[in-house]
């Protein structure tokens, strides 16, 4: 039961969250677009969320639950590397499958908002904030609470899998249910919950997940819209770059993955 009000409760805080920022930053933009207020308002409400699913203003019993499921846990210097460095490899294999994905198969994308004629400083700053929201939210609710409860009664690769078939939804919310996107998101969500397993911690791949986020916001959905299809354009070179670069760096994420399986094994 435990597992299902943590997953429920995952649920909610990722849309509640997108929902809070959506509208702070909406109102912003139209208001005084040259004051980016809105992700310091954020800011504060994301800290009251994670100082609450930490235990903060709890007995202290409550409070070394609540902070239990919530895996903030710091870990050494070393495995954070190593953590950094196997998500690092990783994003760099999805940036190639996301692109792949999307020259063979005709989807919409995500919409990007035209930013151009914003102040650069409220640009930067809400970039910023809208990696971070969807972030913490995820790797709080779902790599924290809900998987902590499901490693609890299942063993850890399962608990990722659970996770990432069960997130399934929220990512549907925005991007649709569209195999190419939910194929993306599976991979991205297995590779997250295996750091939070493995590392017994979120930061990891929190710092993962707000880094790709950035990488996407900026680099990668900005041209979607320009990418063709290969049944019209046929597959050019940097199609099969692309591809390349899909599977070697999945290839090395993985080793660096069970390397970093071996160090948190000797230290657990």
């Amino acid at each position: 039961m435990t597992a299902v009000w943590t997953g429920i409760l995952a649920f909610l805080l990722t849309v509640v969250m997108g929902a809070i920022w959506t509208v702070l930053l909406l109102v912003n933009l139209q208001v005084s677009p040259a004051i980016p207020w809105s992700a310091v308002a954020m800011a504060l409400v994301l800290w009251l969320a994670w100082s609450y699913l930490g235990g903060k203003w709890k007995p202290q019993s409550t409070r070394e639950t609540r902070a239990r499921y919530l895996r903030a846990t710091p870990v050494s210097s070393r495995i954070f590397t190593w953590s950094l460095l196997a998500g690092g490899l990783s994003l760099v294999s999805l940036t190639g499958l996301w692109i792949v994905l999307f020259r063979l198969v005709k989807v919409s994308g995500n919409a990007v908002p035209d930013f151009s004629k914003f102040p650069i400083f409220t640009v930067i700053t809400v970039l910023v904030m809208a990696s971070l929201v969807s972030s913490i939210a995820e790797e709080a609710g779902f790599r924290g609470y809900f998987q902590v409860a499901l490693e609890s009664r299942f063993s850890g690769p399962v608990s990722v899998l659970i996770v990432a078939l069960l997130i399934a939804p929220a990512h549907a919310l925005t991007q649709g249910f569209v195999w190419p996107t939910m194929l993306f998101y599976f991979f991205v969500d297995i590779m997250l919950g295996t750091s939070a397993y493995l590392t017994k911690s979120i930061l990891p791949g929190l710092a993962v997940h707000s880094t790709g986020l950035l990488i996407f916001f900026t680099l990668i959905w900005p041209q979607d819209k320009h990418r063709e299809l290969i049944s019209q354009s046929g597959a050019d070179l940097w199609f099969w770059i692309h591809t390349a670069q899909a599977v070697l760096f999945a290839a090395l994420g993985i080793l660096a993955f069970m390397r970093l399986a071996r160090l948190t094994k000797t230290q657990h």
